[in-house]
């Protein structure tokens, strides 16, 4: 298991409220437009990351996470696998406190990685989920 309860609780509940959310669209059939909304529900200040920078939620999108002009606590991966290490990177260049990857977002040398640069990470799980289930 890619974090602990006491990670996911840190990540929820310590890291700040700025939540980036790569992959996050207009589209409101995908899982990340749903996810935002409960992290919103739950004072989660919710950017978008999506190529065509779309404002989602009320928020402004940025194509990157470079692009964002102002700190981020926590990015949240909704890509594939096969792009999430990447995106990892960028968080931890980016100097985030956290990176979560969604449910089946896995990619071990990434967690390795972005651990070892002193990151908070979780892998494969979701904050939808686990926000009402550790109270």
């Amino acid at each position: 298991m890619y974090g602990d309860d006491a990670t996911v609780r840190r990540i929820l509940t310590e890291l700040g409220d700025t939540w980036a959310v790569v992959g996050l669209s207009s589209n409101r059939q995908r899982a990340a437009y749903g996810v935002a909304t409960v992290l919103q529900r739950y004072g989660k200040r919710v950017v978008p990351v999506h190529p065509k920078a779309e404002t989602v939620h009320g928020e402004q999108g940025y194509a990157s996470l470079a692009d964002i002009p102002f700190d981020v606590d926590v990015v949240d991966v909704f890509v594939n696998s096969d792009l999430a290490g990447a995106v990892a990177d960028e968080a931890v260049a980016k100097g985030a406190g956290a990176v979560w990857f969604q449910l089946d977002v896995i990619d071990e040398s990434a967690y390795d990685r972005t651990r070892a640069a002193g990151l908070e990470m979780v892998m494969d799980r979701c904050p939808a989920i686990e926000i009402p289930r550790l109270g």
